[in-house]
């Protein structure tokens, strides 16, 4: 009942509009998306394309009108030329998409992290979504100070015992470079029991990227769905984004049916954009 309602704002916000423009009868023109009104931008996750090239990924952000994606290695390597870069950036440039940081990417040695930074340099972004060792946060403060970079560490729920919640990042970094924060993933975090809004409002100054998604159970058990079918409060969580003035990229990351996440997305996307609107109301 919840979607139909959302959906049926929107509907009824793009007849008014056609209306008040003489265009009754007419389809009207695309309007621009949602949340090009608010201080935070929708994105995408490159993961979400683990399956697909480069291609595949950039048509379905212009498809979904989605203009931000975080980069992931498997469509720039961390061994590209800095021609291979080149190239990359202007296909993106072509989409109207902008690489707005890189990542995940897993350090487990110092030389790892100096090649991260160093891609990141490369590839013109000031932002790595980072997963480091704990012993290695020492040297990730380091590199921040050397690079001028922020490093949001990315958490992973229950699944793997390096960074599982909000909670865990916060108490490894609070005495660190204040351009190290986190990747605030609010499906993992509500899979390791805690409440993704809160976090959020208690992190928000640490908080550089988010990763979008739902779930179905705040357990490990709970598995990713889209973003509206699952268990996340999204409008107290847009809600939450206005009040603490996120600035940052909220990045789709669609876990479910990755060889076919297509309409998944679709879903997702629209879902997400119709709570931007009702929460306006």
């Amino acid at each position: 009942m919840k979607r139909i309602c959302l959906l049926l704002l929107l509907a009824i916000d793009l007849s008014v509009g056609a209306l008040a423009q003489g265009t009754a009868g007419k389809r009207p023109d695309p309007r621009p998306p949602a949340d090009t009104r608010e201080q935070f931008k929708l994105g995408m996750a490159g993961y979400t394309f683990a399956k697909f090239g480069l291609d595949t990924a950039l048509q379905t952000l212009q498809r979904a009108d989605v203009h931000y994606l975080c980069i992931k290695d498997f469509h720039l390597p961390l061994n590209s030329t800095d021609e291979q870069i080149a190239a990359f950036h202007q296909k993106l440039k072509e989409k109207g998409v902008t690489g707005y940081g890189v990542g995940p990417i897993y350090m487990k040695t110092e030389a790892e992290i100096d090649r991260a930074f160093a891609y990141a340099r490369r590839v013109g972004v000031k932002l790595i979504v980072g997963v480091p060792n704990y012993e290695l946060l020492p040297y990730v403060d380091k590199k921040v100070k050397e690079y001028d970079m922020k490093y949001a560490i990315h958490l992973h729920g229950p699944d793997m015992p390096l960074y599982p919640d909000a909670d865990d990042i916060w108490k490894h970094i609070k005495d660190l470079d204040p351009r190290i924060g986190m990747c605030l993933d609010i499906g993992h975090d509500t899979r390791a029991g805690k409440d993704p809004v809160a976090d959020l409002k208690k992190y928000h100054t640490r908080v550089f990227d988010i990763h979008l998604k739902d779930v179905t159970g705040p357990s490990k058990q709970g598995y990713s769905v889209e973003v509206g079918r699952g268990i996340i409060d999204f409008p107290a969580f847009v809600k939450m984004l206005r009040k603490v003035k996120y600035t940052g990229v909220v990045s789709l990351e669609h876990e479910r049916n990755m060889n076919n996440p297509f309409m998944g997305i679709a879903e997702s996307v629209g879902y997400f954009r119709a709570i931007i609107v009702a929460t306006k109301k």
